[in-house]
């Protein structure tokens, strides 16, 4: 039986610094609350059998005319040959249940692509935030929590909800950090969750969906453990899979 070691906790608050915290050895968890970790976990809760997370327009356009469903934005707008867009909403459909969906987006996607080459890639958001920290305790590894952020810049949705998983793994006495991004995560979730919905008001993601009126999924993206499933990303098949089907 495999000895449970005291394991690192990091937190990486934008895609730019990731190569300062990668680590092949370890666990990263994806987040991209608003919206593409939670539209992931409500595709797979809603039966969609695999992802595609595909980093680039034109690879995406591919797998349309390849025959592809294909969810994709920039910018918070569908792409004019995609079949929808990054709302959770989109991907409750019952038509879309055990089918395959090539999927682009502006932040989301493209971090987890640049995470690809860890041990494990999982993606995590409210929605099934008690279940991913599960199973990162069962992992054995160090964990490190990847904010996708906005175009490379710091995304106060995403810093909190790292924040949630740092503090919740770091209760476990198996876990530790000496990061200082970490501990921050866990100030700013401190300060956030006594009221979640309404401390997120003031992020500027929550601005920028306003003015696309998209910004109806705020409130069921910050509202935590509607899902038991962990997406995982396959990299030998470039897919992202429900973990109890892999």
């Amino acid at each position: 039986m495999e000895t449970q070691q005291i394991q690192p906790v990091e937190v990486c608050f934008s895609p730019a610094v990731f190569d300062r915290y990668f680590d092949p050895k370890a666990v990263i968890l994806v987040t991209d609350i608003l919206r593409a970790s939670s539209a992931i976990c409500t595709a797979m809760e809603h039966g969609v059998k695999e992802i595609v997370p595909v980093p680039g327009i034109e690879e995406a356009r591919k797998y349309k005319e390849n025959g592809f469903i294909v969810a994709a934005e920039r910018d918070g707008t569908v792409l004019d040959f995609a079949d929808f867009g990054n709302s959770p909403w989109y991907f409750m459909e019952p038509r879309l249940k055990d089918k395959t969906v090539a999927y682009s987006t502006t932040n989301g996607t493209n971090a987890i692509q640049m995470a690809a080459q860890a041990n494990k890639v999982i993606i995590g958001s409210f929605l099934n935030l008690k279940a991913s920290c599960d199973y990162l305790k069962k992992q054995n590894r160090k964990v490190i929590i990847l904010c996708a952020g906005w175009k490379q810049r710091f995304s106060l949705e995403d810093a909190v909800h790292a924040g949630a998983v740092a503090e919740c793994l770091l209760q476990d006495k198996r876990f530790e950090t000496d990061c200082d991004s970490a501990k921050a995560a866990v100030d700013l979730w401190q300060i956030a969750k006594p009221g979640l919905y309404q401390y997120i008001l003031k992020a500027a993601q929550k601005k920028r969906l306003a003015k696309l009126g998209l910004d109806d999924v705020i409130k069921y993206c910050h509202t935590p453990d509607q899902s038991k499933i962990i997406p995982v990303f396959d990299p030998q098949k470039n897919r992202i899979v429900d973990s109890n089907k892999l």
